[in-house]
């Protein structure tokens, strides 16, 4: 519900550089601890099932406001996310607190029921967010829509933007990118050796290689189910399923013409990078510089945060940096004047029809 009935929102003031708080030293902890903080936001989503082009579904978890002319935000979860993540309901509480609209499209087989096909989803595909962000725009014309893409979906979504150039002006409104791989070799050879192989790699592909063997069960895939069973690393993985089976010839093949980092000069959208430099998934080598983005990219690179934690306040302490920094460029940087006092929408108005 909104802070003041007959105020208008143009603003949350100077969000500020992060800093973490004293009791949340490093990287690691900012990354795990953040995830606990995701108890306590009660968000009351409708689900809407959209079809892809290929002949597969999607879930969209849909967070509605009393205004179909409302500002529609759009986030693309992480790695095996979903829209109970932490990053993605402290940010929707939020944007709902100021009358937003707000939908988190689930990545195949990510919304808790395995998807139809045998490919699935992967860091550098585009082309899916080209088509949700273009359907969901088609049926939302009257709202102005913005863009938060969350590690693996923000290199999607930065891909996106630039191979889409001035294209995807037209389409969306804004960008926010947090906690980005920009560099995908990078980021597997950061994650594939020592303590962050065990206490981050082996927890994602647990996840994922219980999918792939059921796709191996259900649709005859040609991998040795024993190779995946043994595999422990992101290059293992992405060898035997994720790209041959995406069109790519192996893991470096796939994370070379995956990653986002060759196409941030071309981004035409106002567009803000947040990445922690203590980052456990990406060296902070591996950052772009200023050099390397275009005039459209502003660049946020607090030294803590961590990967998509940025906690903040006492113990045990608060998700609200991250959401107020998100929302503020928004308003900020695209002249967004927010209502709090939309007319509320006409009967029967819903989300798209994924098409």
């Amino acid at each position: 519900m909104p802070r003041h009935k007959d105020a208008e929102f143009t603003g949350i003031g100077d969000v500020g550089e992060y800093v973490a708080p004293w009791w949340l030293p490093g990287g690691h902890l900012q990354t795990i601890y953040a995830r606990r903080l995701a108890t306590g936001y009660s968000l009351r989503y409708r689900r809407e099932r959209g079809q892809t082009p290929d002949g597969d579904f999607i879930d969209l978890d849909w967070l509605d406001s009393s205004s179909d002319k409302a500002k529609l935000l759009v986030l693309f979860h992480g790695l095996e996310g979903c829209s109970r993540g932490h990053y993605v309901v402290s940010l929707l509480a939020l944007a709902s607190e100021f009358g937003w609209r707000a939908v988190v499209p689930h990545f195949r087989g990510c919304s808790g029921e395995a998807n139809l096909l045998s490919r699935s989803y992967h860091s550098g595909d585009s082309r899916e967010i080209d088509w949700i962000l273009r359907s969901i725009k088609r049926e939302n014309r009257r709202s102005q829509i913005y863009a938060v893409g969350v590690s693996l979906g923000g290199n999607m979504l930065l891909k996106w933007l630039g191979e889409e150039g001035a294209n995807a002006t037209g389409v969306i409104d804004g960008a926010v990118a947090v906690s980005v791989p920009v560099d995908l070799a990078a980021a597997a050879a950061q994650l594939d050796c020592g303590f962050r192989k065990i206490l981050y790699t082996r927890h994602f592909l647990r996840s994922l290689k219980t999918k792939v063997l059921a796709k191996i069960a259900t649709h005859g895939l040609a991998i040795d189910a024993r190779a995946l069973h043994r595999s422990s690393t992101f290059r293992e993985f992405d060898d035997l399923y994720t790209a041959p089976f995406h069109g790519f010839n192996n893991a470096d093949d796939y994370w070379l013409r995956a990653s986002s980092k060759p196409w941030l000069k071309q981004i035409r959208v106002r567009t803000l990078m947040i990445n922690a430099r203590n980052d456990p998934f990406l060296p902070q080598s591996a950052l772009p510089t200023h050099e390397e983005v275009s005039r459209s990219v502003t660049l946020d690179f607090p030294r803590d945060g961590g990967h998509g934690g940025f906690v903040t306040g006492k113990f045990p302490g608060r998700l609200e940096w991250l959401p107020r920094r998100v929302i503020d460029f928004f308003v900020a940087d695209h002249g967004v004047n927010t209502s709090l006092t939309d007319e509320k929408a006409a009967p029967g108005f819903g989300p798209p029809a994924m098409t």
